[in-house]
């Protein structure tokens, strides 16, 4: 497997990387939309609504929890989780700053 060199990138260019990594799966997205749609909800839940088995969704709910996107809370046997809007909301700020510069960049190419 190759070097990332990630050492070599501002914390928040590794984490805005991270975010978007994250995000780079239709199941994640899937799930965001769950959460968004219902609030609230437990892996069981989740399973209900989407084609995968509830080993996979507990796969991807982590990986979007490691990027902070998501909260889980443990309630008796299960986990709710909820999306987490202070992440969310950094990674807005962080996208406007970006779009901010493309708009006003005329196109070279």
């Amino acid at each position: 497997m190759g070097i990332t060199k990630s050492d070599k990138f501002t914390n928040q260019q590794n984490d805005l990387a991270n975010l978007f990594k994250a995000l780079g799966h239709p199941a994640r997205i899937a799930i965001i939309q769950t959460l968004l749609k219902r609030q609230a909800c437990v892996c069981g839940d989740i399973v209900e609504d989407l084609p995968l088995s509830q080993s996979t969704i507990s796969q991807h709910l982590a990986e979007l929890k490691k990027v902070g996107l998501i909260k889980g809370t443990i309630t008796g046997p299960s986990v709710c989780y909820c999306i987490n809007a202070s992440a969310w909301a950094k990674a807005k700020t962080e996208m406007d700053k970006i779009m901010s510069v493309l708009i006003k960049t005329p196109s070279v190419c």
